[in-house]
């Protein structure tokens, strides 16, 4: 029977879940994830978790938050003022903002506290910091 190994290409359908069960994405009514184990897209857990697993096998796997997006980082909660923002831009809690960096790379920001001058901009990946819980089903592998 086939077992998924490094390099392979695979199919998976996965549903995402936090400690709590909340589910934080799936691929439930949608076509699965494909990808090729090794190449750095996926979070190291996820790939881990799938080593050795059998053709529609399933199994659900806990990822710790290091073999995830990690700690989250307090170099990467900024405050800027707002005179920086677009003008047109009225800066609300929760409001998602991509900037570019100075090497030109795009990166997405959260507000997360709107000052009378100034807006705090955190820089994390929303789950940085969690333990993820992953159900998985391989469907296919080549």
């Amino acid at each position: 029977m086939t077992q998924v190994k490094a390099n392979n290409t695979v199919k998976v359908h996965y549903t995402g879940k936090l400690a709590d069960g909340q589910i934080f994405d799936t691929s439930e009514g949608k076509e699965p994830l494909a990808f090729t184990l090794g190449e750095g897209r996926l979070i190291p857990g996820f790939e881990k978790g799938l080593i050795d697993m059998k053709l529609n096998e399933k199994k659900t796997i806990n990822i710790a938050k290091e073999d995830a997006y990690g700690d989250a980082r307090q170099d990467l909660i900024v405050e800027v003022p707002k005179s920086e923002l677009p003008q047109e831009m009225t800066p609300e809690v929760g409001m998602g903002l991509v900037s570019k960096t100075p090497e030109g790379q795009e990166m997405n920001l959260l507000v997360v506290e709107v000052k009378d001058e100034t807006v705090v901009l955190d820089g994390n990946h929303p789950l940085a910091g969690r333990d993820l819980i992953f159900d998985l089903e391989v469907v296919e592998i080549s």
